[in-house]
């Protein structure tokens, strides 16, 4: 698929998302030799999360042994082949890397939700929100860069105005599962009633323990949302 910008390609080289190089073929939204490095989680998932699991097994370790407050989720890549991409994503200014990892999320979510069945095609895509603070230091939201671009592939809409993240938060690399839910509790805020009734999609960069996520569904839910489920750039494994 060729860039939406060539213009401003051939001004600001567009950076492939993989190698971090000027893209070849020019127009493209990642080198060619790069396309396979990505790992897409494929359709052996949890039946809760969208973790890999081994084909027998209907869900991951994670969700055998704790309760989820979201429907369903899914994800396109596996952590670890898309880490060092990500990393540049959220802190190096890569901005551009949203518009080929948001395309393959859309397909992810289209494919999703052909298993799910039309009575949950969710009415709002809405991207996790970070802290003003953190908005300020990074100049943007990548989960919102992702969510604009599946919206305008899948031209569900996207509300950045309905969750906020009123206070930064510990970051959570080294936190266990228990840690992180603690670290979150009440880091969420819904405002007006926009949600009421609607089947709330939540776009991310990555989901590990499902700690951000269950928080976000946690404010969703009680505002009146009908429904959350979530879609990420990336999962982790149990051991992440």
């Amino acid at each position: 698929m060729e860039s939406p910008t060539p213009v401003l390609d051939l001004l600001f080289p567009r950076r492939c998302p993989v190698c971090d190089r000027p893209v070849k073929p020019f127009g493209a939204l990642i080198c060619g030799e790069c396309a396979k490095v990505p790992q897409p989680v494929g359709d052996s998932v949890c039946c809760k999360c969208g973790k890999p699991v081994a084909r027998e097994d209907e869900y991951c370790a994670d969700c055998m042994k704790m309760r989820h407050l979201y429907y369903r989720g899914a994800a396109a890549f596996h952590y670890r082949s898309v880490s060092g991409s990500l990393y540049r994503f959220k802190y190096d200014g890569r901005r551009e890397y949203s518009d080929y990892y948001g395309r393959e999320m859309a397909q992810v979510l289209e494919h999703f939700l052909e298993e799910l069945g039309p009575r949950h095609r969710p009415d709002l895509l809405v991207p996790v929100p970070c802290s003003a603070q953190r908005l300020r230091k990074r100049g943007y939201n990548q989960a919102a860069l992702l969510a604009r671009k599946v919206s305008e592939i899948t031209q569900i809409p996207v509300r950045e105005d309905l969750l906020a993240r009123p206070k930064d938060t510990k970051a959570m690399r080294s936190m266990s599962a228990l840690e992180r839910q603690n670290n979150l509790k009440k880091a969420f805020h819904v405002y007006g009633n926009g949600v009421r009734l609607k089947s709330i999609m939540l776009i991310d960069d990555i989901y590990t323990t499902g700690a951000t996520i269950d928080a976000c569904s946690g404010a969703l839910l009680g505002a009146g949302a009908k429904e959350v489920s979530f879609l990420t750039l990336a999962i982790g494994e149990n051991d992440l």
